[in-house]
């Protein structure tokens, strides 16, 4: 038993695709993931739910499959509903009343009141929240973009962020009002408009930290882990991976494990931000929590630390998260693991010994990877 709620037995595990296309490597892992969540639900995992059903899922006929979902996105509404999902213990993930709300574009506030925003737009979220996120704004122009962004410049270079990227990709830094200009110039107003942008200060020497919770099945576990990069088949700097420090129970029983210094900030400005989510946002499931917190020094000299953005759904940490969490129900005199998601490029890569491959081959999109996951018991319970 990882928490005091009792696990609850799913008859069919599904992997739910939210989108057309997804890379060879991320399917794998998002059905291995499938595999071990089935073993935590004794249940058993049934493949594609498109594929069992056939046909578009969101508009399926089938109205009674006891099924338990992982989507490969943030759900809205709608797309629960016609799934049965009706409270966390049906999925992994989250469920948002809108689409905006799982992007970047929740992690600021608008550059006025006048801004041009959605109409379900809320500020008592930044009202609860602005204080443990990065100095910045979310715009829906290219008019708001630009009189942020030459304010923020004032005080020294900006980064503009794609609300709908992923694994850092989607950004730019930008140092001076020409350069503004030229990358404005260069967006499509539909889009901004459609999706966001993110306007934000430029932090240097920074280090990204993970901070979050699961529940599969009543059985909880949270964490707080370093991000790290690689050097991809290009030679660009990409996402690498995640180490976690996880631990049964939520993130009071976190707090109570042996920390590095720092660590319990980052903890606290995670969970400010997640229940001013959960206060504001009527409508709101989420079984899987993942945030992305930011530890590094602005233009004026000065050290700072903000919540870059949430993640309500499956992502690159959660190979770590479901095996870390495998480990721990199968161990129960054990307090925490380290569990660690790992991305490496190159035909000739080894992975590091001990470490369970989930992938290796020539994906047709980044090249040669392999994605692997290793965990290790780290103490036990008193």
């Amino acid at each position: 038993m990882l928490s005091s709620t009792q696990t609850i037995p799913k008859r069919g595990i599904y992997l739910y695709p939210c989108e057309q296309y997804c890379a060879e490597h991320e399917t794998v892992v998002h059905r291995t993931i499938c595999e071990e969540i089935a073993g935590l639900l004794g249940g058993h995992f049934c493949g594609d739910f498109r594929g069992a059903f056939g046909g578009d899922s969101g508009a399926s006929p089938v109205t009674n499959v006891a099924g338990y979902y992982v989507p490969s996105d943030t759900l809205t509404r709608a797309t629960c509903q016609n799934l049965h999902i009706a409270t966390e213990q049906d999925f992994f993930g989250g469920v948002v009343p809108a689409r905006w709300m799982a992007t970047k574009a929740l992690s600021h506030p608008l550059w006025n009141e006048r801004a041009v925003a959605p109409a379900d737009w809320n500020p008592d979220f930044m009202d609860l929240a602005g204080h443990v996120v990065l100095r910045g704004y979310t715009v829906f122009s290219l008019d708001d973009a630009l009189a942020a962004g030459l304010h923020l410049l004032e005080q020294g270079p900006i980064r503009l962020k794609s609300c709908q990227g992923k694994a850092g990709k989607g950004q730019r830094v930008v140092d001076t009002p020409m350069a503004l200009y030229v990358e404005l110039a260069a967006m499509s107003e539909s889009e901004v408009h459609a999706d966001g942008l993110v306007v934000e200060e430029h932090l240097v020497d920074v280090k990204t930290f993970s901070v979050g919770q699961i529940n599969i099945g009543g059985q909880i576990a949270s964490y707080v882990g370093t991000q790290g990069l690689v050097a991809d088949n290009n030679g660009d700097m990409v996402y690498g991976g995640t180490r976690l420090l996880m631990t049964r129970g939520d993130y009071d029983a976190l707090l109570a494990t042996r920390l590095c210094p720092g660590l319990a900030t980052v903890i606290s400005q995670a969970r400010c931000y997640e229940q001013a989510a959960l206060a504001v946002f009527n409508g709101l499931l989420l079984s899987r929590r993942n945030y992305d917190v930011a530890v590094g020094v602005n233009a004026r000299g000065e050290p700072v630390s903000g919540v870059l953005e949430q993640s309500w759904r499956i992502g690159g940490a959660s190979s770590a998260e479901i095996f870390g969490l495998a480990e721990l129900a199968r161990n129960p005199d054990i307090a925490t693991v380290q569990a660690a998601s790992m991305e490496l490029y190159g035909a000739d890569t080894v992975p590091p010994e001990g470490a369970r491959m989930i992938y290796r081959g020539c994906d047709a999109v980044v090249g040669d990877i392999i994605k692997c996951v290793k965990v290790v018991c780290d103490e036990r319970a008193d």
